[in-house]
């Protein structure tokens, strides 16, 4: 499957610029790993330290798989820039016992864009309780390392329902506190060697929208 979205190749522009909106049939994400679109072996290392973070194995050189610029963005986190998103990494391992990768499809693979269902098992401390999230994972490149050995993340979008975000309202603006708290607040030299990237000139005011639907045209993954 090949996508056309209309992304800069302007690699000086903030992460914002890179965002990819879509709405979804349903809010079925469930991988068919047999499915999958194969990539490049530059892109599959990319993917490989992708999965790698959201199974709660952060390392500096998987954060740096972003850009300083990059923005993060899913149903629980809203993080413009990467000193933001070292800390959301860092800390799932203190949130979750466990984080399991169950699968995953490659559906898209363009030259600015890799797009992905996941399908992620996580499991709470004292492994008393645990949840599977499917999601569509968009990953939109930055245009000056798309095709080298070490492609790097503009935007990384996280969408576990058939609608977008709109980037409004109070469940927002709690995500997007937190993100700006996090990584102030961990104790941990692996994030503050990140701190160097929280600049304001990296970011841009949120793009909000009406509502999940709007500026989102409907894909069929």
């Amino acid at each position: 499957m090949s996508s056309t979205p209309n992304l800069p190749h302007d690699s000086s522009l903030p992460g914002e610029h890179f965002e990819v909106r879509q709405t979804a049939p349903s809010d079925d994400y469930h991988p068919d790993p047999a499915r999958s679109l194969p990539l490049s072996p530059a892109r599959q290392a990319l993917l490989d330290d992708i999965l790698a973070l959201y199974s709660c194995q952060p390392t500096r050189r998987r954060v740096e798989r972003y850009t300083p610029d990059c923005v993060y963005d899913d149903q629980f986190v809203y993080a413009n820039d990467r000193y933001k998103m070292a800390g959301q990494w860092f800390a799932l391992p203190k949130l979750f016992k466990e984080s399991r990768n169950e699968g995953y499809q490659v559906v898209v693979d363009d030259p600015l864009l890799i797009q992905f269902k996941n399908e992620q098992t996580w499991t709470f401390p004292g492994g008393i309780k645990s949840t599977t999230i499917n999601a569509l994972v968009s990953l939109s490149l930055d245009p000056d390392s798309a095709d080298s050995d070490f492609p790097q993340v503009k935007y990384h979008k996280d969408q576990a329902n058939r609608k977008d975000y709109s980037h409004t309202g109070p469940g927002f603006s709690f995500k997007k506190w937190q993100a700006d708290k996090v990584a102030g607040m961990m104790d941990s030299d692996d994030v503050q060697y990140f701190k160097k990237d929280a600049r304001g000139d990296y970011r841009e005011e949120v793009r909000t929208y009406a509502s999940g639907t709007a500026e989102a045209p409907r894909k069929d993954f």
